[in-house]
């Protein structure tokens, strides 16, 4: 007696290979669609025309020179001198206003630096004066 020989069903089995292609698809989108630099903003205040009276009272004139020396309230210093000064001015009672004017030709990466090392002392009140040019 021969019996029905069963026929199997095939099996039902699920393909990963097309999900895996989109996961890929959407890694490879995210991937390029965010940015992974770490952008850190710099809070100046830009001084003013005709307020300059508010600004100067009590402050620090700093001028950055284009050789990469420093003027601070009429004497001319270096790097080290800049520093130590800084570090005298922040010492104080009031930490006093420091207001920044860069030279023509003075490279924003050292007025970025000037501000980062004014912080680093303390001395968060930073403004950023300019000149009209004529």
């Amino acid at each position: 007696m021969r019996l029905a020989a069963r026929r199997r069903r095939p099996s039902a089995e699920i393909s990963l290979t097309p999900l895996i292609d989109v996961v890929f698809i959407l890694l490879v989108f995210f991937m390029l669609a965010s940015s992974f630099l770490d952008w850190r903003a710099i809070g100046l205040q830009t001084a003013t025309l005709g307020g300059a009276g508010a600004v100067s009272e009590g402050s620090v004139l700093v001028k950055l020179r284009s050789d990469g020396g420093f003027l601070v309230s009429g004497e001319s210093m270096d790097h080290a001198a800049f520093s130590e000064r800084l570090a005298s001015l922040a010492g104080r009672g009031k930490k006093p206003k420091i207001v920044l004017e860069a030279e023509r030709g003075v490279p924003l990466q050292a007025l970025v630096d000037t501000v980062d090392l004014a912080a680093a002392q303390g001395l968060t009140d930073v403004t950023l004066a300019g000149r009209r040019e004529r």
